[in-house]
């Protein structure tokens, strides 16, 4: 079968890729035994546009998909008899029809982790996300997420800006920027060298609440594991995560503090036996014998690259207001104290970095901004 049957597949009444999953395991001959596996009404559909395709709305589907195929560049549709279908998805009970995708389909190539997590991550989150992401394309790996705002898409401009791969799996067409505020991602993805957008929903497709839950089995079910890197107890994350265990993959939460909200669903997933990570050796620990088998030869691991407890900005003046504050809000009175300073001073200093984009002020006090890598 190629594109063309494929894409006729997706769109039968009544299979769905629960249903198509199921009669494509059992390898049945095109058409005939494709047609006698089906129900009623899809074989009907199928019988159409096999013997009068120009009267069968299937056909329009076809059309309007190899339409966007000749429009432009580095666009394509993946199936099961691709040679680059992403083997890992044929362990699901309802991997995708088909995908189409926009960029460079290397990025399906080596090793891959998904990295999700809130969508207002704190400074420490965020510089997390940015940290392991990049540590990760540095050891060969290739960063996958949803392209949402907060941690999914921190992690994948970290990946694409330290030369390395991510693929964003979209709950919308691919030429569909959503969230609108990452047009300059979707943009790199799409074109820079080792970003790929991928979706099972056709060009055109807008965004719809229930698109991203079924996103979210692609985004962890191309992966070898997933990492939490921040989430609430209530996080779309925790999807993720639950998913990934159905799926038999690996799952990394990083640890936070007790008082900060947006960690707690970590804290959450740790309790329930998730792998607690501290810097990425953690993860390889767990994935490196199952990820060498997608690990290109040319890529070497960094056996003596520093491990990353936290992000650290080795920019930061040796300052003992900045030191002292972290990612849970600290009060004045605790820094002046901490800082040996007056209040005045502190007071000067805290305006000075805040103006530098170091620190900001909070609910409870003062917190430290991590800078962006």
């Amino acid at each position: 079968m190629y594109a063309k049957e494929w894409l006729a597949v997706n769109e039968l009444p009544g299979m769905g890729a629960l249903r198509t999953a199921a009669l494509a395991a059992k390898q049945p001959q095109w058409p005939h035994g494709w047609l006698a596996g089906m129900p009623s009404n899809a074989a009907s559909a199928l019988r159409l546009w096999l013997a009068q395709p120009e009267r069968s709305p299937l056909q329009q589907a076809i059309d309007h998909t190899f339409a966007w195929l000749e429009a432009a560049p580095n666009r394509h549709v993946l199936h099961r008899n691709h040679p680059a279908w992403p083997e890992l998805l044929n362990q699901l009970p309802d991997p995708p029809v088909v995908l189409w995708a926009q960029g460079d389909l290397s990025a399906l190539d080596g090793p891959k982790l998904a990295m999700v997590g809130t969508r207002r991550p704190t400074s420490e989150g965020s510089g997390n996300a940015q940290a392991f992401a990049r540590e990760l394309v540095n050891r060969g790996w290739c960063i996958v997420s949803g392209m949402a705002l907060g941690v999914d898409g921190i992690a994948q401009r970290a990946a694409l800006a330290a030369g390395g791969q991510s693929i964003a799996v979209l709950g919308c067409g691919v030429d569909v920027i959503y969230p609108p505020r990452h047009r300059d991602l979707h943009e790199q993805l799409s074109t820079l060298s080792g970003g790929l957008l991928l979706s099972e929903h056709p060009p055109g497709t807008v965004a719809r609440p229930a698109f991203f839950p079924r996103r979210n089995r692609i985004v962890t079910g191309l992966s070898l594991g997933t990492l939490v890197v921040e989430a609430t107890e209530k996080s779309g994350s925790l999807v993720s995560a639950r998913l990934a265990l159905e799926q038999d993959r690996e799952l990394f939460a990083l640890p936070g503090s007790l008082h900060n909200v947006q960690s707690r669903g970590c804290l959450q997933l740790l309790r329930s036996g998730a792998t607690l990570v501290r810097h990425v050796d953690d993860i390889l620990e767990e994935l490196q014998h199952w990820a060498e088998r997608y690990m290109p030869t040319s890529v070497s691991t960094v056996a003596d690259q520093t491990s990353l407890d936290l992000p650290i900005d080795n920019d930061a003046p040796k300052d003992n207001v900045l030191n002292a504050l972290g990612a849970t809000p600290t009060p004045i009175d605790v820094l002046v104290q901490s800082a040996d300073i007056t209040v005045s001073e502190c007071q000067q200093r805290l305006l000075m970095l805040e103006l530098d984009g170091k620190v900001a002020q909070q609910a409870g006090g003062w917190v430290r901004v991590t800078r962006p890598w």
